[in-house]
């Protein structure tokens, strides 16, 4: 018999209005931010919001984790204690947690998550972890499939969370502190200042310029859409699609693509379940290049490749939608197949490599009509980052999902009986008194008729069974006051049947895998630290943000500037025109030395005094 693993789909919610959307697109789980300390000082949502969000979930088992993902100060640990036994209370599945010093606060029975802001990219902190009591982890973003499997071959029962879709950070997660140390807001406390993605000029240690405004660490978006199988094969059993701070179309759009690609897979590879129940009925064709995007890559997934940034723009250009054909006093043409409405946002490259964009007042089949007329040149690629219909489909009911039940109706001594069963097989049974009468017309067709009606409820009829020994009568409020209470008797039933999770973080002492903690174990408070020594931990050095060293590596990169301009002495072996250090120039005249550290294959920052 074959070992079934359940698969969720994990989509983000900025606030309670994504999150329910996402459940109806398709999320098995949905992960969104605390009313505090969540690793995206933007996102925090109260507390009422949470608990209508659970109660919509866990209507079609689907789960919701919350994010308490930040480092804590000391006298914040006693306010995060008080709100993680509110989540519990709310009915919350799990929580995200960076610091360590929350595993010794007086918690409930909750479920604890490794977030990526730990660094987990090693077998090592991966098995730490899961010896800590941690249900599941979300690897870093930079990993490969041997990289994952190798991981899971070590940790067979610790639940894998990987990045399948959305932006990228340039540095390892949680190895930031560029953002702290340039204007005094931490990635590490939800206050990222989005560093990587501005405008830098790249010199050589002559002064030489190597690059002029360019965004050097501005990456593409990630795009795994077509490597979720070789993800789940490699040991993956939480697909996670980023973007705790985007607009509900995007969670609509994206999350409704990765539940039609991750059903084919599940239909195909029966050791794949997934982890939520019901069925999602979309109004429209889920296209991901319609949703905000720097362009796609799937990052490292397959080794190092050069098509992982995007030197040009950190906006978002969307859809290729044609060229330029030729322009005229107002208006101009396109060649491409794509149709374009009123409305529209279009953007495009110029000579400079700057992004510029412009709306369509008007449109008449290919000639686009502008508000303003843009200083376009023939032959220029156009893009789409506003497709106005698609847009007005996202800003309607877009998605369906409900949950299969079988109904039989049958008659007992007193009247009859509504028996009612969902896929999860939950079941009821409800009597309805009543003496039997018989109808001067045929009743099977209009009792499974109205039997069906189930409308606004999560439930759709999959089958209906009428099991009478006469042509009954029975009045149609009475059986839809029957169905009605039925379904209430089952949704009761389902919340009852919840599989909740409960789980205790253990005491453990067993080894941490280094016996020292420099800045990078981001330890802000004294609880971090004794959890850190009574785990080996001999030296523990304060976070950045409570103590910055002096010299500090600011960023630990995966992408690497030296490759991506075709230099690397591994991978190209050509020698640089140009004499090291390199440095980053921003836009104020400060300066950020590069090192490049081929045997860990990474590019450091510092900041140059």
């Amino acid at each position: 018999m074959i070992r079934q693993r359940p698969i969720e789909l994990l989509a983000p919610a900025k606030n309670l209005e994504c999150g329910i959307e996402a459940i109806n697109h398709g999320a098995d789980a949905v992960y969104i931010g605390a009313p505090r300390f969540g690793a995206r000082a933007a996102a925090g949502n109260s507390l009422e919001d949470i608990a209508a969000l659970v109660q919509h979930a866990h209507v079609y088992n689907a789960r919701i984790y919350v994010t308490v993902n930040t480092i804590l100060r000391d006298e914040e640990l006693k306010d995060t204690e008080a709100m993680i036994w509110d989540l519990y209370r709310a009915g919350v599945d799990a929580l995200i947690i960076q610091d360590m010093g929350i595993t010794r606060l007086n918690l409930p029975p909750i479920p604890l998550h490794a977030s990526t802001q730990m660094d987990n990219r090693t077998v090592q902190k991966v098995k730490f972890l899961a010896d800590v009591g941690f249900r599941q982890v979300v690897l870093a973003r930079e990993l490969t499939l041997d990289e994952i499997a190798k991981i899971h071959a070590a940790c067979p029962d610790t639940l894998l969370e990987v990045f399948v879709h959305g932006a990228l950070c340039v540095s390892y997660s949680g190895q930031c502190y560029v953002s702290q140390a340039c204007f005094g807001r931490s990635a590490n406390r939800g206050e990222c200042a989005q560093f990587c993605r501005l405008g830098f000029d790249m010199v050589d240690a002559d002064g030489k310029v190597i690059a002029r405004n360019k965004h050097l660490l501005s990456l593409k978006d990630m795009n795994q859409s077509e490597n979720l199988e070789a993800l789940l094969d490699a040991g993956a059993s939480s697909l996670k699609i980023e973007g705790r701070l985007k607009d509900v179309s995007y969670v609509k759009n994206v999350t409704a693509y990765y539940r039609q690609k991750l059903d084919a897979i599940l239909k195909r590879r029966k050791e794949y379940i997934r982890a939520s129940s019901g069925t999602v009925k979309l109004a429209f064709r889920p296209q991901l290049d319609k949703s905000f995007s720097r362009g796609f890559t799937d990052y490292f997934v397959h080794g190092r490749n050069p098509g992982i940034f995007s030197f040009d723009t950190p906006k978002s250009l969307g859809e290729e939608v044609g060229t330029v054909k030729e322009i005229r006093g107002n208006y101009l043409t396109v060649a491409g197949v794509k149709s374009f409405s009123n409305g529209d946002g279009l953007c495009y490259l110029d000579e400079r490599g700057k992004l510029c964009g412009f709306r369509v007042n008007r449109v008449d089949g290919n000639k686009l009509y502008p508000q303003e007329m843009p200083r376009v040149k023939p032959k220029t690629r156009l893009y789409r980052n506003f497709d106005q219909e698609f847009e007005r489909v996202m800003q309607k009911k877009s998605a369906e999902r409900k949950i299969a039940v079988t109904l039989r109706l049958e008659e007992n001594n007193f009247g009859f009986t509504l028996s009612v069963a969902d896929e999860d097989d939950n079941r009821i049974s409800l009597a309805m008194p009543r003496e039997k009468e018989l109808a001067r017309t045929p009743q099977l067709e209009n009792l499974k008729n109205q039997l069906s009606k189930l409308g606004n409820t999560p439930f759709e009829a999959e089958s209906v069974e009428i099991v009478l020994s006469d042509n009954w009568f029975i009045p149609s409020s009475e059986l839809s006051d029957l169905r009605r209470r039925a379904v209430e008797k089952l949704l009761e039933a389902r919340r009852i049947n919840y599989p909740r999770e409960v789980w205790r973080v253990p005491e453990t002492h067993h080894a941490f895998p280094a016996q020292e903690l420099t800045y990078l174990g981001n330890v802000m408070n004294g609880a971090a630290a004794a959890f850190y020594h009574d785990h080996g931990v001999r030296r523990i050095a304060p976070a950045f943000e409570k103590e910055a060293p002096e010299k500090a590596v600011l960023m630990f990169c995966k992408h690497c500037l030296r490759y991506s301009m075709g230099w690397c002495p591994v991978h190209h072996k050509v020698r640089s025109p140009y004499r090291e250090p390199y440095f980053l120039v921003s836009s104020d005249g400060k300066r950020f030395r590069l090192q490049f550290d081929c045997k860990l294959c990474q590019m450091k920052v510092y900041a140059e005094e």
